[in-house]
């Protein structure tokens, strides 16, 4: 778990997050615009995103159920995002607002801390994304998603995948088939 909060500051939490549901294909954030919520997905998936320079979409994040996220960067900076958020599922959330979110790190330690998790998680994850990128051929990349999140295998068209993995729709297909 990422913090421990007592009961009074469960009900303090969940009074500022908001449900929301988002149908299929919907984005919840484009690109120039500032990210203001950061999200639980409860059932669902929502995808983080930016298109390159030529024209390419590039998946750096997927969100399924119960996790959490948004487009951090912009979130904590409250600067125009290059990314966008996508629903690729009918999805169920929870929303909490930046203002919220951060008014509750300066209230609670234990959000102070969830908060700190957050960002090293975030960190780590990125860090070895990168890593991946660098250092492993397209196979060892599907081969590494497979053993460790096969789950977006299953829950990912071949677009979304190929865009997560940094490879072509052709490649993937080819290492699917194997």
């Amino acid at each position: 778990m990422f913090a421990d909060f007592e009961e009074h500051e469960l009900k303090k939490i969940s009074d500022c997050f908001k449900p929301k549901s988002v149908k299929k294909n919907n984005i919840l954030l484009h690109e120039g615009s500032v990210c203001k919520e950061f999200y639980f997905i409860y059932t669902g998936c929502v995808r983080t995103f930016f298109i390159d320079k030529n024209g390419h979409e590039k998946t750096r994040y997927v969100m399924l159920d119960n996790h959490i996220g948004t487009a951090l960067t912009s979130f904590i900076t409250q600067k125009p995002s290059i990314e966008c958020l996508e629903t690729l599922d009918d999805t169920e959330l929870l929303a909490i607002s930046h203002s919220n979110f951060f008014r509750l790190n300066e209230e609670m330690v234990s959000w102070k801390i969830f908060y700190q998790r957050i960002l090293e998680m975030a960190y780590s994850f990125q860090n070895k994304k990168i890593e991946h990128l660098t250092t492993l051929t397209a196979k060892q990349r599907y081969d590494n998603v497979l053993k460790e999140n096969p789950v977006l295998i299953q829950r990912l068209s071949n677009r979304v995948l190929a865009s997560y993995l940094d490879i072509r729709e052709e490649t993937l297909s080819r290492l699917k088939s194997k």
